[in-house]
């Protein structure tokens, strides 16, 4: 297929340079938040649809905003005194076939059931408020949805951008969000809330980790609790760290706080938006989950958008995928491999105007050895490429 460019990368790699940073938003940080819920309406939707019609409709539901609240806090209580507003914004088919969809009822449950799902301590009754500006798509993209034979259309001209592996620092960052942030260990430490964001600098072999958590403050009685609280955590992620990296690692966490003046990180109900922080859609982690300025990466919002033809979801998917393939499969030759696919609008989605592999082979091995089974790979991968659409609906790749 002429459209697909295997080149080899001869510069360093993320991991040979002295310096890195890495980024994670977590779980309950405003700008996940908003992404989780928009991606959480979009496969409902898709899913209605499919039920319905048989058919996913066209819809992007990728514009989004949390408008953070007000609360007060102290030591063992808290209270939110204004609530958290959620405003979902897009176009969807609202009606086919004579049929009105309830496209508004659909996204408002799927957002409360995002919440439900993803925070112990917010109160959905009195302290959030989600209000749906969705309203019917344009002609012309309607149009291009429908379109084709074959392969959708595709209904931007855009890129994705995938990369692996990840580096040390990346997978610190990332496992350490997740880790704090699972089930377990918020059964061992009720009192570390959703919102939590990870920054990762590496230093030659040092990396230290910053880390923000809203702590819940009816689980927190005291400065001194708090202060042990920190010292725990601190200790469970650096004993967590050694199973990932072997470089010395350094923990700083809630570095703002001030103990002596007892103003710390306190949250009624462990998230940053109920006291005035805000999150949008696609501001956050891009679909591998990290925000990672050493990198090439795209500023696509993927959440929200539909999994038809929206290649700003799909190019991601598939440059990730086509870049981890190639990295594991040809593990004992490949350093790292980026994949950049760009569309055309109008065009099909399983024909790229160009889809650009870079890799950087290992000391002594050569590009040509395997640059045959690569195209083979991305070749297969495009012919199949509606398989995402439904892989994205039954929710087996991240967004975020």
């Amino acid at each position: 297929m002429k459209n697909i460019f295997i080149e080899e990368n001869k510069a360093p790699v993320v991991s040979d340079y002295n310096v890195e940073f890495v980024e994670r938003k977590g779980l309950g940080h405003p700008d996940t938040l908003i992404d989780g819920i928009v991606e959480k309406a979009s496969v409902e939707l898709s899913k209605y649809y499919l039920s319905e019609f048989g058919r996913v409709l066209h819809y992007n539901i990728d514009k989004g905003l949390i408008v953070g609240g007000s609360s007060n806090v102290g030591f063992g209580w808290g209270e939110v005194t204004k609530p958290i507003e959620v405003i979902i914004a897009g176009r969807a088919t609202d009606s086919f076939e004579g049929k009105k969809i309830p496209v508004d009822d659909i996204v408002i449950k799927a957002a409360e059931d995002y919440l439900k799902e993803n925070t112990r301590f917010l109160d959905l009754n009195n302290e959030v408020v989600l209000n749906s500006k969705i309203l019917r798509g344009s002609s012309d993209l309607n149009q291009i949805f429908t379109r084709s034979d074959g392969a959708p259309l595709a209904n931007d001209t855009s890129f994705g951008i995938g990369f692996h592996p990840l580096t040390e620092t990346e997978k610190l960052v990332l496992e350490t969000e997740r880790f704090l942030n699972s089930k377990n260990y918020k059964k061992k430490t009720p009192a570390a809330g959703e919102d939590i964001k990870v920054m990762g600098v590496r230093e030659k072999n040092q990396i230290t980790l910053t880390i923000a958590i809203a702590f819940v403050a009816k689980l927190v009685n005291s400065i001194e609790e708090y202060i042990q609280l920190k010292e725990k955590i601190t200790a469970d992620v650096l004993k967590h760290s050694q199973k990932i990296t072997g470089r010395q690692v350094s923990i700083i966490i809630n570095n703002g706080d001030s103990h002596e003046k007892k103003e710390v990180y306190l949250t009624k109900t462990g998230l940053s938006c109920e006291s005035g922080d805000d999150g949008e859609v696609g501001r956050g982690n891009r679909i591998n989950g990290l925000i990672t300025p050493f990198r090439s990466m795209s500023l696509e919002a993927a959440a929200g958008k539909n999994p038809v033809n929206h290649v700003g979801k799909i190019y991601n998917v598939l440059s990730e995928e086509i870049a981890k393939e190639v990295a594991t499969l040809h593990q004992n030759q490949v350093k790292d491999c980026t994949v950049l696919t760009v569309s055309q609008i109008g065009r099909s989605i399983a024909d790229p105007k160009n889809l650009n592999i870079r890799i950087t082979m290992k000391k002594g091995e050569k590009l040509e050895a395997i640059q045959k089974q690569v195209q083979n790979l991305a070749e297969e991968k495009l012919e199949n490429i509606t398989k995402l659409t439904r892989e994205i609906i039954q929710g087996k790749h991240q967004m975020f």
